[in-house]
């Protein structure tokens, strides 16, 4: 196992796996999501277009099994920063850490800590003070949530992230038990770099 950080060239060449990897692992709790290449293609185009993302990639041997990105808030979606235009954060100090995807088995050996350093470190070379995320909302007694389900809340907190009460995003996919796209809200947690 090896865990590296992509820029430039490494970074688009890595783009079609994490799409990959995208599909594969939101498809489960808590995303649900039924998603497709041509929507992840269009997507992943952020981190092409921004001289500031970041991925970092987790690979066993060359295969790609887990992927974080992160660009500059201001480089990112529209949508994701207009949540922010009433809490008094400037939007060019906040570094947003996007997904976070790796396969199943290879969760507990400490990557998911490597992606939020990794991409921790790169903010703060880019001058970041804060760094942020999103993360899906799902009700508790929705009928697809494992029993025994634990959620990252306290992984999130342990590393100094809190949410931002009413500080949420919106955005339509299509769930894997849905016909059409649906509406989801996504609460955003952050920390002081």
């Amino acid at each position: 196992m090896r865990v590296d950080v992509l820029t430039g060239e490494a970074l688009d060449a890595a783009l079609d796996d994490v799409a990959r990897l995208r599909i594969e692992v939101f498809r489960d709790w808590p995303y649900l999501y039924d998603g497709d290449a041509e929507y992840e293609r269009g997507y992943l185009e952020a981190y092409r277009q921004s001289d500031n993302a970041i991925l970092v990639g987790a690979f066993d041997g060359d295969r790609l099994v887990g992927a974080a990105t992160g660009t500059p808030m201001a480089d990112h979606a529209e949508d994701f920063a207009k949540p922010f235009a009433q809490t008094g954060y400037s939007l060019e100090s906040i570094f947003y850490c996007a997904e976070s995807v790796l396969l199943p088995e290879y969760r507990g050996l400490r990557i998911g800590h490597l992606f939020f350093d990794m991409r921790e470190e790169h903010a703060r070379r880019l001058g970041a003070s804060h760094a942020c995320f999103c993360a899906v909302l799902r009700s508790e007694d929705h009928p697809m949530r494992p029993a025994g389900y634990r959620p990252l809340n306290g992984f999130w907190r342990k590393r100094g992230y809190e949410p931002l009460p009413g500080v949420e995003a919106e955005f339509a996919w299509k769930d894997v038990d849905q016909p059409d796209e649906t509406t989801h809200r996504l609460q955003f947690w952050i920390r002081e770099l």
